[in-house]
């Protein structure tokens, strides 16, 4: 084995190693990531040679972690890794967003990138490595790229930025992205963050990016310790330049005056078709292959270029908009009355249904990974179906897109739940998007924006999104930030940049760039520019509603949660179970409860007030603490010579002693009291061993003295 190693310091002391030359050494570039205890294998395997009539790079990033890395065996009934689970793909997400990008754009061999999760350290999270770790494979390869890239995650902590920093620190961040890039330039951003503004966001950005050029140079040493610099010579284009001026002559001018004449996107489309087809047509009916092929690639390459020239010379965009203008917005809300909250937001061509469903404990989602495991009690679903962009496609669940695109509206509504205390529900957000023209996963925040709002969630302030574009000329140093981007423009543009927040700032974001070198001026006023639109949005959201419905629907369940000391949870459950059991089947109220520090956290869930009623009452008595000189109605439950055993509260028994029942003295219990007897006794005293002392006689008349007796005699 030649194994080589290359380690840098992040600035703090704490170090990451990269390995090569030891393991998966029949990949074309595979290395080992080391940061503490997390491991992170990474492997990249290229096909010499593409396939005929592909002009696109077919690239496949996955990234999986082993159980056995946290040392924990797979739930499940196969009790082995199964498929990627959300997270897994998230991550997955995160790479290929950044690698993407930098391999040469007529580079077209089938490319595999696998990073696996090996070794686990509970205080280190690993996707802030896996960038990284992706990148350092192909750095060892022959494969063309034209990286390195690196990930990091920045984040706000006490003030302070900070580069990776421990997953125990995390629960005091105020922002955290995950950034990566180049030596030079940035190529991707997504994360969350506390309402910060625009000029906090290019600062961390400007950060993190400080910390990514040190990462890629160890690359690039490690890579020339290998002696990996000269990489691959591939052909994977034909060509035909004779064809691609005729296609341009032919065909610019049409295209350029479809851009511009305000139309539909399905009348643009179908415009841009037939001029396609005229051109073919010109070409006679022998074409080959090839030829067909390179008309439909270089007509492509016309559209690209038309519409981008429009935007820059006239400042016109596809649908007629200047570069701010937002499209027109409608919305709607409790659209769908069995909902728990529902709305309709549409934004030009872009249509989200959005439903609100409020849940109990039980319906909580259990995350097993093999490093985040747990429950949660946020969801949001988006979903894509065909029809929204008048396509027939199987509707075959979830794909990484709908999982993507779900993740930056949850990460946006997340910010603005009310804590557990003000909001005890298990909430789900599902947005159906009905039509897509742009933008749909900002048009899903605005519209679980206004379905929370609409279901009485006290969200603390309205989230709205936009999603900003850009497009440039190198040559000329012109560009031009586009508000609202089409679904055109985001193919045909250098930037997709999508920002959430509420008035006072930022709660989310995700960027992805095409191009090499955005000036921080241009992505300043790309925020910038983001804010006026999300103000804008936010202003057409209120007038349809502006605040939280000051109640739930009626037809909504209820949750009640108690706080009781956590001496009773085992009065409250009952041995096995039975007590909290016969309150659920007699109340019809479903009844959890968890240690919480030094208490016992209750939820209450029924779909009706006298259920909850019923059940916080008998709660209540179980874990009230008896008041000394209160008045209880209370049970006889035995009886003995020297008195009588009272139950004043569900399992707290006192003594009512025999000369405690009446002022007239009793010789003898016969007679008295039968077990089951209700009386009214008052609580004279707890003793140290938490024995009561109980009295009727103190609820009773006292009587009169004797006519002659030392009180009664006259002054």
């Amino acid at each position: 084995m030649n194994v080589i190693k290359k380690s840098f310091d992040l600035g703090d002391g704490r170090t990451i190693e990269i390995e090569t030359g030891k393991l998966a050494k029949q990949a074309d570039g595979s290395v080992v990531v080391r940061m503490g205890d997390t491991m992170l294998l990474a492997t990249v395997v290229s096909s010499v040679g593409a396939k005929a009539g592909v002009d696109f790079l077919p690239l496949s990033v996955d990234y999986q972690e082993k159980y056995a890395a946290a040392g924990r065996i797979p739930g499940g009934f196969l009790r082995r890794e199964a498929r990627l689970s959300d997270y897994e793909v998230l991550i997955s997400r995160l790479v290929d967003r950044a690698l993407r990008p930098m391999f040469p754009e007529d580079y077209h061999s089938d490319t595999q990138v696998m990073i696996t999760l090996i070794s686990s350290d509970k205080n280190i999270m690993p996707d802030c490595l896996a960038g990284l770790a992706a990148s350092a494979a192909i750095a060892v390869s022959d494969i063309p790229f034209n990286g390195p890239i690196s990930e990091v995650r920045v984040a706000k902590i006490d003030g302070n930025f900070v580069i990776n920093p421990y997953v125990s620190d995390l629960e005091r961040a105020t922002m955290e992205f995950l950034v990566a890039g180049t030596e030079s330039d940035i190529v991707m951003v997504e994360g969350e963050a506390d309402e910060i503004s625009e000029a906090d966001m290019v600062e961390a950005i400007e950060f993190a990016h400080k910390a990514i050029v040190v990462q890629v140079q160890a690359q690039k040493e490690l890579a020339e310790l290998v002696g990996k610099t000269v990489k691959r010579t591939y052909s994977h284009e034909d060509s035909n330049p004779e064809l691609k001026e005729k296609v341009y002559a032919a065909t610019y001018d049409k295209v350029y005056a479809i851009a511009k004449s305000n139309t539909s996107k399905g009348e643009r489309g179908d415009a841009f078709g037939a001029i396609l087809m005229d051109f073919i047509a010109t070409l006679g009916e022998d074409i080959d292959d090839v030829t067909g092929f390179l008309s439909k690639k270089y007509f492509h390459d016309v559209q690209y270029d038309a519409i981008r020239n429009l935007v820059l010379d006239e400042g016109i965009r596809l649908d007629g908009r200047d570069v701010r203008t937002v499209r027109p917005i409608w919305s709607e809300v409790g659209y769908l009355p069995s909902a728990h909250g529902s709305a309709v937001f549409t934004r030009g061509e872009t249509q989200s249904l959005t439903t609100v469903t409020l849940g109990s404990k039980d319906d909580e989602q259990m995350i097993d990974g093999a490093f985040i495991n747990g429950y949660n009690k946020f969801l949001l679903h988006y979903n894509f179906p065909g029809f929204s962009t008048g396509e027939v496609r199987p509707n075959r669940g979830a794909g990484r897109r709908e999982i993507g695109h779900g993740n930056l509206a949850m990460r946006s509504l997340k910010k603005v739940l009310p804590g557990l205390e003000e909001n005890p529900y298990t909430i789900r957000i599902v947005s159906d998007i009905l039509e897509s023209n742009g933008s749909s996963s900002m048009a899903t925040v605005c519209a679980g924006t206004l379905a929370l709002m609409d279901a009485g969630i006290k969200i603390k302030a309205p989230v709205s999104g936009i999603a900003m574009g850009l497009i440039t000329d190198e040559k000329t140093g012109k560009y031009a930030i586009l508000s609202d981007i089409l679904g055109d423009e985001d193919h045909l543009g250098d930037m997709d940049f999508k920002v959430t927040g509420t008035e006072k700032g930022i709660v989310a974001c995700q960027m992805d760039l095409k191009i090499n070198g955005l000036k921080w001026e241009v992505l300043t006023n790309a925020l910038n520019q983001a804010k006026e639109a999300r103000l804008h949005i936010l202003n057409e959201m209120k007038k349809t509603i502006s605040a939280p419905r000051e109640d739930y629907k009626d037809h909504a369940p209820r949750i009640v949660s108690l706080s009781i000391d956590k001496e009773f949870i085992g009065a409250v459950i009952g041995p096995g179970g039975k007590i909290i059991q016969e309150m659920q089947r007699e109340t019809g109220a479903s009844i959890s409860i968890e240690e919480v520090g030094n208490k016992g956290i209750v939820e209450i869930f029924a779909d009706n007030k006298a259920a909850i009623d019923a059940a916080v009452g008998r709660i209540n008595a179980i874990a009230a603490k008896p008041d000394i000189g209160a008045t209880y109605d209370g049970k006889v439950k035995s009886i003995m010579p020297f008195g009588a055993f009272v139950e004043i509260m569900p399992g707290k028994d006192g003594l009512l002693h025999i000369s405690e029942i009446d002022w007239t003295r009793l010789e003898t219990m016969d007679g008295v009291f039968k077990e089951g007897d209700r009386i009214q006794v008052k609580l004279l005293d707890i003793d140290k061993q938490g024995k009561m002392k109980l009295s009727r006689k103190a609820l009773l008349p006292r009587p009169a003295k004797p006519e002659g007796t030392a009180e009664n005699k006259p002054a």
